[in-house]
């Protein structure tokens, strides 16, 4: 399940892609806008800022902006930055100790399939993407 974090992640990214690329938006709007306390929200851009998709600059003139084009980045990307993994089951996630079974798995096959094709759909829709979202749906 892809938590708030997550979601308020997406939100945030989608709120700055749609504004000025020039400008740095700051923490106040994007709250507003969003709907998102500023304390849960500051907690959200500062994984965000650490990780390098967005920029912050504080005082006057100060607030958020992105680093790249929306094109750029993809909602599997923002996930997993603020999710840690998206694998489906814990013996597919990165860095996993080694599971026992993992020879005599029948399910194996199948949770590697269904990861992969999680990957591929998140990996494959760009922040672009969600800015036209009727241009996205068909």
């Amino acid at each position: 399940m892809i938590s708030t974090k997550g979601r308020y992640a997406l939100r945030v990214m989608i709120d700055l892609a749609e504004q000025d690329s020039e400008k740095f938006i700051p923490l106040e709007e994007i709250a507003t806008r969003q709907g998102i306390s500023k304390k849960y929200l500051e907690i959200v851009l500062k994984s965000l800022v650490q990780k390098e998709l967005i920029k912050g600059l504080r005082g006057k003139g100060g607030g958020y902006k992105l680093t790249r084009k929306p094109e750029e980045y993809t909602v599997g990307e923002i996930l997993e930055l603020t999710e840690g993994t998206l694998a489906v089951v814990s013996c597919l996630q990165k860095d996993c100790a080694p599971c026992e079974r993992k020879n005599s798995c029948k399910t194996l096959p199948m949770w590697k399939k269904f990861n992969q094709l999680t990957h591929d759909f998140f990996f494959g829709i760009t922040l672009k993407d969600l800015i036209n979202p009727l241009e996205f749906s068909n």
